[in-house]
C-alpha cells in the first residue's frame, strides 16, 4: 500500500478542516507550492492535493494547477471539477489524475463522459461518507447513498476511488476501516483510496489490511506524529 501525503489548500494556505468542517480550519503553511514540493522530498512518489474554496463553490483555480505543475512534481488535484472541460484542463495544466466528488455523487452520466474523454487511469472517484451517504459540494449536501453511488461509479466506468469517512477525517482518531468495506464489498475490482482519520502507524497498518492501493495521511503529518519515512517503512 502506497503513501500518499495531503495537501489541503483554503484561501491560499495549507489547511486541514475538522471533520469537514469549514469552520474548524488549522494552518499548517501558507505556500502550497512548497508543501507538495516538500513531500516529493520527503520521497512521496504522488501528493494528493485538494482545492477547498472549488469544492464548495464548484469553480476550481487553474493557477493552483498551473504552479504546481511548474514546480515539476507529481499530484492529483480535486475540489470543483465538476466538467469533462474541468477535467480536461486540470490535467492539460499538469496534473497526474483529477479527484472528482459531486459528479461522482450526483451526475454518473458526466461522470462516465469524463472516463470516456480522458481515460479511466486519470479519474479518481471521491466518495466522501457520513451516515452511509455520499457526500458532493464541499461535504455540505444530503449526498445519495452510498452502495447506490458506488454501483453508478462502477457503471460509469471508473476504476479507482478515494473513500473518506468524513466522521474521522482531520481527528487523527482512527480510520472508518467499515466505510471502506462497505465500498469493497460493493465494487471489488475497484482500486479503493483510504483517506480520514489517520493518526497512527498502526492506523495505517489497519488500513493495508484491507489490500488497500493505497492511504492518504494529512494532519498526522503536519502534527508530527510520524514521517513520511516511518509510514513507509511500516508498510515495508
Amino acid at each position: 500500500m502506497n503513501v500518499i501525503p495531503a495537501v489541503d489548500v483554503l484561501d491560499g494556505s495549507v489547511v486541514r478542516l475538522m471533520r469537514g468542517a469549514y469552520d474548524e480550519v488549522k494552518t499548517y503553511g501558507d505556500d502550497p507550492v512548497a508543501a507538495v514540493q516538500g513531500w516529493h522530498e520527503a520521497g512521496a512518489d504522488l501528493v494528493h492535493v485538494v482545492d477547498l474554496s472549488g469544492a464548495r463553490t464548484g469553480e476550481s483555480d487553474a493557477s493552483l494547477v498551473r504552479r504546481l505543475a511548474g514546480a515539476n512534481c507529481r499530484f492529483q488535484i480535486g475540489g470543483g471539477l465538476r466538467t469533462v472541460d474541468d477535467v480536461e484542463a486540470m490535467l492539460a495544466a499538469g496534473a497526474q489524475r483529477v479527484v472528482v466528488g459531486t459528479a461522482a455523487v450526483f451526475e454518473p452520466v458526466v461522470l462516465q463522459a469524463m472516463c470516456a474523454a480522458v481515460g479511466s487511469d486519470a479519474i479518481v472517484a471521491a466518495l466522501d461518507v457520513r451516515d452511509g451517504r455520499a457526500r458532493g459540494s464541499g461535504w455540505e449536501d444530503d449526498g445519495e447513498d452510498l452502495e447506490v453511488v458506488v454501483a453508478r461509479v462502477a457503471a460509469a466506468g471508473v476504476t479507482r476511488a478515494l473513500v473518506t469517512g468524513i466522521s474521522t477525517d482531520g481527528t487523527m482518531e482512527g480510520p472508518d476501516l467499515e466505510v471502506l468495506r462497505v465500498v469493497g464489498r460493493s465494487a471489488p475490482a475497484m482500486r479503493l483510496i483510504g483517506s480520514g482519520g489517520v493518526g497512527t502507524l498502526a492506523d495505517l497498518v489497519q488500513l493495508a489490511s484491507l489490500d488497500l492501493e493505497a492511504a492518504i495521511v494529512g494532519r498526522a503529518f503536519y502534527e508530527g506524529r510520524f514521517t513520511y519515512a516511518e509510514a513507509t517503512a511500516a508498510l515495508s
